[in-house]
């Protein structure tokens, strides 16, 4: 039995279906489960459009430097925040093998510590700038465009059950051993990619695609040789390059 890392606690709307049978391997990860070389070269693009956009808002104005310079650096970290946090999305994954086959269970839940995050980091920010403005009443219009702001952004993801709906997912997926016509080791992921053909009985027909099971660097070669033995003879194992689809289930 393998134990890649310390399993995480499933949230209570994900259930093992086979939890009476001894685990053969098991471990869990955060993955992002999505074509990274798109996602990173998006944010490279963006980070360097929001550095020429934040050294031309610093030098365009030549009064109020102190109020320029914290505006400018508040501007440069929220919408840097908000690109890291569409490109570098990350999912949970657990596994757990056993005698009847595969079973993964992803999930991501709502990001708590956004909220805490703009909630404190607005306080602060309302904070400075209502000092500043005993020295300069302009710096109240200052206070009203970025912690302002940012305050509404906090009251409207709290309370925005479709925004933390969106922002949740929870995926139980469930294969059997002789649903998997291909094993390949992917050549340009930490993942091992697993081609499978079964019916599936929410969508009523035969499904054909692949599981990406993710895994360290390292463990790759451990765990397609650990699941060879339990395909059919027949099944190819290959190294290959693989897509990394985001799920859809």
């Amino acid at each position: 039995m393998f134990n890649f890392s310390k399993p995480l606690d499933l949230p209570p709307q994900l259930q093992w279906k086979y939890a009476n049978e001894p685990e053969l391997m098991t471990w869990t990860i955060r993955a992002r489960n999505y074509n990274t070389f798109i996602a990173n070269a998006m944010f490279w693009v963006c980070f360097i459009a929001i550095t020429a956009g934040s050294i031309f808002l610093y030098r365009s104005t030549k009064e109020y430097l102190v109020f320029n310079a914290i505006s400018t650096l508040l501007f440069f970290i929220i919408v840097n925040a908000a690109l890291i946090s569409m490109t570098h999305q990350r999912m949970n994954f657990a596994y757990r093998f056993t005698r009847s086959g595969i079973e993964c269970c992803e999930w991501k839940d709502f990001p708590k510590w956004a909220l805490t995050f703009l909630k404190w980091f607005s306080g602060i920010a309302a904070i400075i700038f209502i000092y500043l403005a005993t020295i300069d009443p302009t710096f109240l219009i200052g206070a009203l465009i970025g912690p302002g702001s940012m305050g509404l952004m906090y009251l409207s993801m709290a309370h925005s059950k479709t925004y933390q709906q969106m922002q949740t997912q929870h995926h139980h997926l469930v294969y059997e051993w002789k649903d998997f016509t291909q094993l390949a080791i992917a050549t340009n992921r930490e993942v091992v990619d697993l081609k499978f053909c079964h019916f599936d009985p929410r969508l009523g027909r035969i499904v054909k695609w692949n599981l990406n099971i993710f895994c360290k660097r390292k463990q790759k070669e451990a765990v397609a040789n650990f699941i060879k033995p339990y395909l059919s003879p027949d099944v190819p194992f290959i190294k290959a390059k693989v897509n990394v689809p985001m799920s859809t289930d």
